[in-house]
């Protein structure tokens, strides 16, 4: 579960709330209604999703669900056990042959993992399985990258429609102003238009903005397990050491995650 972004989002949620509330103690929670507005909802959120669906396939848009729950979850696979698994891949190629890795791949649940495995097995040409998995990344890649579009065109249009929510609020109050009555009503009016703007900013910088930013997270953490794969595959189809691909694929982790799996895997024979 990603706990960071529960924790920021509720944090962000609470200090708005206390601050709409008074700031400090005594809070006064009867302001909140302030800053209700129902006009000011449907131009801001309505206006928002419908620019959204209308500049995104229906495909892309229907699959927020899921982009939620990519973003909500950690990631299946830790690059420390992928590497514990191409090692010991590669002592089970130096005993017994790339042909051995068939039933290997057979109980691997990564799809990619799997693939990867599969095209060593059937003697490809190593530049072909190198392109062909790199190709598969990109694609990946370019996948995710549309997703988190849509969420950065949702931020940038919902502030767009609070201000034209806030325009809208402005010309509505400046027709209603009577000179005869004077302008008693302004300030409840220029409130309400406003309203409009702080919804805007909240959807962009609370809601639409994290949800992209963690989606492309994912993205890389993703590419850099589907790298270490593709690194790990081509040197054991290449024959390499086992202890020498360890030492290879460690300079993709960080320096404490090497040392804490040179240690685990100093073990590791050559085959």
């Amino acid at each position: 579960m990603n706990i960071a972004y529960l924790i920021g989002l509720v944090l962000a949620a609470v200090v708005m709330v206390l601050g709409m509330a008074n700031g400090f103690p005594p809070y006064d929670f009867t302001q909140l209604m302030n800053f209700v507005d129902g006009p000011s909802v449907m131009i801001v959120i309505g206006c928002s999703i419908a620019i959204v669906m209308a500049s995104f396939p229906l495909k892309t848009f229907i699959s927020i669900p899921k982009h939620f729950a990519v973003m909500l979850k950690n990631p299946k696979q830790k690059p420390e056990t992928i590497i514990n698994q191409l090692v010991d891949l590669a002592q089970i190629a130096r005993k017994d042959g790339l042909l051995a890795l068939e039933e290997k791949a057979n109980e691997q649940e990564d799809p990619f993992f799997k693939q990867a495995i599969m095209l060593i097995v059937d003697a490809n040409d190593p530049d072909r399985v190198r392109a062909t998995l790199e190709n598969d990344i990109e694609c990946m890649s370019d996948r995710h990258n549309a997703a988190a579009a849509l969420y950065d065109k949702a931020s940038a249009v919902s502030p767009a429609f609070g201000m034209v929510g806030t325009l809208i609020g402005l010309i509505n109050m400046l027709k209603k102003m009577d000179p005869t009555s004077g302008s008693s009503n302004i300030g409840k009016d220029m409130g309400v238009a406003l309203i409009t703007t702080l919804y805007g900013c909240i959807l962009a910088h609370m809601i639409f903005g994290p949800v992209a930013n963690n989606l492309r997270i994912r993205d890389s953490e993703e590419v850099l397990n589907k790298m270490i794969i593709v690194e790990g595959i081509t040197c054991i189809q290449a024959g390499e050491n086992p202890k020498l691909l360890r030492e290879k694929l460690l300079t993709f982790v960080g320096q404490k995650q090497r040392e804490k799996l040179a240690d685990g895997g100093s073990g590791g024979g050559e085959g």
